[in-house]
């Protein structure tokens, strides 16, 4: 019994991790309405890619999340080759540390522009975890992904490749756990709500 259950376990994990591959963010061809491009740092040319979607207007505001405290605006500009709407409207977030961090970042950035739809660039195998992250934090907020290609990864082929899979396991075991947690957040908020309705109804 034990042992068909880990099978079960492992054949289910499995299973889910083929699907979690498959079914990686495309690049959207509509990036009508967007109010803000907030991209992740990191390897890759997700800045190059969210530089430019800006500069060709897309977006009210782009937000860097994630920026190494030594860099400087001017810097990232001339990394990124950014124009004149880099100057004006590209913000620099210094707090972030981790996924969670670039959403909680974003979510106070978007609070204060009053956004109601951001454009999350960041490394393909990234995205889903990203995402999960972003709308556990701003579940009101209307979210679209902007997958980049990663440079350093081959995801073609992935299933032969063992750095490829070495890291898209990585991200889907992050993946889950990210899920597991907005969920159990979710049944707390819902608990926490019930209880203060049962209070309300008491008192009343």
């Amino acid at each position: 019994m034990l042992r068909r259950t880990i099978i079960f376990v492992v054949g289910l994990y499995v299973l889910g991790f083929v699907i979690f591959v498959t079914r990686l963010p495309k690049t959207p061809s509509d990036l009508r309405h967007i109010d803000g491009i907030v991209a992740l740092t990191g390897g890759d040319t997700r800045l190059d890619a969210a530089v430019t979607l800006f500069e060709k207007g897309v977006g009210k505001r782009l937000l860097i999340s994630g920026v190494n405290p030594q860099t400087t605006k001017a810097e990232l500009k001339k990394l990124a080759h950014g124009g004149h709407r880099f100057d004006c409207c590209a913000d620099l977030g210094y707090a972030a540390e981790n996924t969670h961090g670039n959403a909680q970042e974003a979510a106070s950035w978007a609070r204060f522009y009053h956004f109601r739809k951001l454009l999350i660039v960041t490394a393909r195998y990234h995205m889903p975890r990203s995402l999960a992250e972003f709308r556990a934090t701003m579940p009101g907020m209307k979210i679209a992904a902007y997958p980049v290609e990663p440079e350093s990864i081959n995801l073609e082929g992935w299933w032969h490749n063992p750095r490829a899979l070495f890291v898209l396991h990585a991200e889907y075991a992050k993946y889950l756990a990210v899920s597991a947690l907005s969920v159990v957040d979710r049944e707390m908020r819902a608990l926490d709500r019930s209880a203060r309705r049962g209070e309300s109804a008491s008192a009343s």
